[in-house]
């Protein structure tokens, strides 16, 4: 009788308390849960990954990719450049989601990679699209600083007037992509403070359980 009431308030103890292993929730600052943002013209939450036993995607989870090319990026990639972490990017996607026509979000990376999954908002430019070494022609370039960038041009000189603040991002801080096409948008003559890197980019991105999206 003794062993019985012994498991029998075992068995209680544990209806009151819950399972274990249950989930505790996983927000992305304080009470807010999720960022509600606009992908391929459709509203879609960003949020975090709820299992408490999650682990990194494992294409995000080597640590020795050889440097060169795969080298660490510095901390301030040009001046008047403003490196941002998650929490900026997503204030910048959701407000371009709520109509703000000012801002863009862009994924640098080929389109290999972009396929696996992308940060929700982003339109992909890959750095090779605006590198005139990588076959990128002043009329291809041209076209982009225009349908992407908001960029006017007349007898071959861009008007930067109206262009978007830029809000880019590649693999991570070992990447070399969005920084390769922040830096030939500074020489196109793109104002630096209307371009915001991301630099943790999809590294941190995942590391943090944060959702992602098909191009």
């Amino acid at each position: 009788m003794k062993t019985l009431k012994i498991v029998l308030g075992g068995m209680l103890s544990m209806a009151l308390l819950g399972p274990v292993s249950a989930n505790k929730p996983v927000g992305i600052w304080g009470d807010q849960m999720e960022v509600t943002v606009t992908h391929n013209g459709t509203s879609t939450d960003i949020t975090r990954n709820q299992d408490n036993k999650n682990t990194v995607n494992p294409a995000f989870a080597k640590t020795s990719r050889p440097c060169p090319p795969f080298c660490i990026q510095p901390a301030v990639l040009a001046p008047g450049v403003e490196t941002i972490a998650e929490r900026e990017l997503m204030h910048y996607a959701e407000m371009m989601s709520n109509g703000d026509s000012s801002i863009i979000v862009i994924d640098s990376r080929t389109p290999n990679w972009v396929a696996k999954g992308t940060i929700p908002s982003a339109i992909n430019v890959p750095w090779t699209s605006l590198n005139p070494a990588k076959g990128a022609t002043p009329i291809d370039i041209a076209e982009i600083m225009q349908s992407v960038f908001n960029v006017t041009e007349s007898e071959g000189l861009f008007d930067f007037s109206d262009a978007k603040t830029a809000v880019m991002f590649c693999n991570g801080m070992w990447c070399g992509q969005s920084p390769n096409n922040i830096k030939n948008l500074l020489k196109f003559g793109y104002p630096a403070h209307k371009i915001k890197w991301y630099r943790g980019g999809m590294q941190d991105w995942e590391i943090l359980g944060l959702s992602t999206a098909k191009p």
